[in-house]
């Protein structure tokens, strides 16, 4: 079962750690709290 609450890095798109307050991008090594995800960042959904 896919978890519907991991969200991917703003800057390079990878897959963010499961941090519930900070989360850290591997990659880039981008810290983004959570509460900025929700409200700051949107990601693109693809409809087909």
């Amino acid at each position: 079962m896919k978890n519907q609450h991991r969200h991917n890095c703003p800057r390079c798109g990878t897959l963010l750690d499961d941090g519930p307050i900070l989360y850290r991008c591997a990659a880039c090594r981008r810290s983004v709290y959570a509460a900025d995800l929700d409200t700051e960042f949107h990601t693109n959904h693809k409809t087909t």
